[in-house]
């Protein structure tokens, strides 16, 4: 009799560990636009308004009051040192970045994890601390002062200075983006094409940089969006000498300061707009690293 029971009994499947993903994941309804709601808030009352005022602000009074504002020599040099100080660091931001990548995620040697401390100084350290370090190392007080004022060189309140602050707040960002892509990858592909015979420059341009191309490019993305804004360091050792150290950020606080706010949001404007120029750069790698990594699965599944 109980076996007859037991037989009528419907068989149901042990759960799965997808079945126990979708139970965690499967909230009701109202918690889901509940979150969605919170973010939704969040994004327009910390991203979206402030960045509708600064383009509003920038064009209050008129085009021909921006063009003016964005035109003036003084913005025009903040304009150039700003981009010649990315032109500048971004590149040599790129080399040291596959640099260090390509030496941790592919050898072992001693030191690997001081290494990677190192790099990733500049994102514990306060740019303006960074700054205060070049005042002390380069300042007339410093430790390099006197033989750099006796050899009639400028590293402070010029564009060295500026350079290097630069270089120091941004050069974590390329090699961070590489170091974990080239870890996952392995060097399977690097020891095949030396056993082939390849040499290692050779490996590196035809094996591993085709790998990393569009993790290289998200970082340099990244890097050079930093580099345009950074604001902390270059302050410190820039000296805010108008029309020679200013770059765009401290023109804008200069600007402000000085009560002239429809100049101030027209140069705001300049850098807001790098800054969505960069996201959708920074949008579209991430969709073509996507659908480069999938290549090979549908062409598997062909």
């Amino acid at each position: 009799m109980a076996g007859a029971i037991a037989s009528s009994l419907p068989v149901t499947a042990a759960p799965t560990r997808t079945d126990y993903a979708q139970s965690a994941t499967a909230e009701p309804v109202w918690v889901r636009v509940l979150l969605i709601g919170i973010a939704l808030a969040f994004l327009t009352l910390f991203l979206f308004i402030p960045l509708v005022a600064v383009f509003t602000e920038a064009f209050k009074k008129g085009w021909d009051t921006y063009a003016t504002a964005i035109t003036e020599p003084d913005a025009l040099s903040a304009i150039k040192l700003t981009l010649l100080t990315a032109a500048i660091a971004v590149p040599l931001n790129l080399v040291f970045g596959v640099a260090a990548a390509w030496t941790i995620a592919k050898f072992e040697f001693r030191g690997k994890n001081i290494l990677l401390t190192l790099i990733d100084l500049p994102f514990s350290v306060s740019p303006v601390i960074s700054g205060l370090i070049y005042v002390l190392l380069f300042g007339a007080q410093g430790w390099f002062g006197p033989w750099l004022s006796a050899h009639d060189i400028k590293i402070l309140f010029a564009v060295p200075g500026i350079v290097l602050a630069t270089i120091f707040v941004t050069f974590p960002f390329v090699a961070r983006e590489l170091i974990p892509l080239m870890q996952s990858q392995g060097t399977e592909e690097e020891e095949a094409a030396l056993v082939l015979g390849a040499s290692g420059w050779r490996t590196f341009w035809h094996v591993t940089l085709p790998n990393v191309k569009w993790g290289l490019l998200y970082g340099v993305i990244l890097c050079n969006a930093r580099a345009m804004g950074e604001f902390g360091a270059v302050s410190v050792v820039s000296g805010h000498i108008r029309g020679e150290t200013n770059t765009m950020p401290l023109q804008v606080e200069i600007l402000y300061n000085e009560y002239n706010f429809a100049a101030a949001f027209a140069v705001a404007s300049l850098l807001a707009l790098l800054a969505l120029v960069t996201l959708a750069l920074k949008t579209f790698v991430e969709w073509r690293a996507r659908d480069t990594n999938l290549e090979p699965l549908h062409e598997g599944q062909h």
